[in-house]
């Protein structure tokens, strides 16, 4: 059985109260008598209940984290982020995956809601308008990372894809590259859109058209999903020198339906990714990417989320809205080279 606080009080011979207090620092104890109770809870392997500490305190000491995809490197190292920034703040995290569920979505955040997290932070998710009331309507706050919901958020961090869509795009182009494809992800709307816009826009910037012929969005971000949509862009029949994948998962993707064809990466075909995920770098060739700070990016909204909850704590209302944008920067490796086609 688990030591108690009862416990404590027979062996130290105080009432429990006494043992409480000493063991929450509370001055009104002696310090040689809260010396020698925390000695004998230290000895007993006493844990203190966090539920209870709770119920004094009205603070759980629990952050929720809402990813679509525990199994996704970029989730893992926005959560490692997350990590970082907590370790010395009592906070401790409840990481849960929606699948891209809306049903799970909304039973997590109702988990969320009676397990009573201090705040939330929703990791590149388009959450469902109902389910962000609900965390407004339970007085959760929330800081939304690279937001996909509908309407704008007021606490979040972003990254500008726009603008690293348009360094790899330049990357391309001073290759000499033209012809350029991009596999998209339809289910990250917001992203997916600022990457192409990216894309475009410079492509325009040096007298060249994209072609939407070459452009094929796929249902998901996946290793599947970029292989489906090589595999498509193939059978569309139409010559291209170069792709640039939403993200470096379908580029793993993407890079094996190239092999299997008998393609030379990048003698043939130039690839890039996005995201600079660690299998990135094992790849052969090792996959030229654009590397997103994910784990500042992950610090950077949990440090926000902590003080967003100490200053409603304080005032009673929370702050005013803040949103940052942060840059990465290009990663030229070894599936880029100089175009022989065009």
């Amino acid at each position: 059985m688990s030591v108690t606080i009862k416990d404590i009080a027979k062996i130290a011979g105080v009432s429990h109260t006494t043992v409480s207090r000493a063991l929450n620092g509370n001055p009104v104890i002696p310090q040689k008598t809260a010396g020698t109770i925390r000695d004998i809870a230290s000895e007993l392997g006493y844990l203190p209940s966090a539920a209870a500490r709770g119920l004094k305190t009205r603070r759980s000491g629990v952050l929720g984290v809402l990813v679509s995809r525990i199994d996704n490197p970029y989730f893992g190292e926005i959560i490692q982020g997350i990590e970082d920034a907590i370790r010395n703040s009592g906070y401790s995290i409840f990481i849960a995956s929606s699948s891209l569920d809306p049903q799970k979505e909304k039973n997590i955040v109702q988990a969320f809601g009676e397990h009573r997290v201090d705040g939330v932070i929703i990791g590149s998710v388009p959450v469902e308008r109902g389910n962000l009331a609900l965390l407004n309507q339970y007085g959760i706050p929330a800081v939304v990372i690279n937001n996909q919901s509908a309407r704008n958020q007021r606490y979040s961090i972003s990254h500008d894809d726009e603008y690293g869509a348009r360094q790899v795009t330049r990357h391309l182009i001073d290759l000499g590259h033209r012809r350029i494809a991009y596999l998209g992800n339809a289910c990250a709307p917001r992203i997916n859109d600022n990457r192409l816009r990216g894309v475009r826009v410079e492509l325009e910037s040096t007298g060249y058209v994209l072609d939407e012929k070459l452009t094929v969005n796929q249902p998901g971000g996946e290793i599947e999903n970029g292989a489906a949509g090589m595999t498509a862009i193939f059978a569309a029949g139409i010559p291209f020198s170069a792709i640039f994948c939403f993200n470096d998962l379908m580029a793993v993707g993407a890079l094996s339906v190239l092999q299997q064809n008998g393609l030379r990466v990048p003698a043939d075909i130039s690839i890039t990714g996005f995201d600079n995920i660690p299998y990135s770098a094992y790849t052969n060739p090792p996959l030229t990417t654009y590397d997103q700070p994910k784990r500042s990016i992950g610090a950077e909204a949990a440090s926000m989320l902590l003080e967003l909850i100490r200053s409603t704590a304080l005032s009673g209302t929370h702050s005013k809205p803040v949103n940052k944008m942060m840059h990465g920067e290009l990663l030229v490796r070894k599936t880029t080279a100089n175009c022989l086609k065009e």
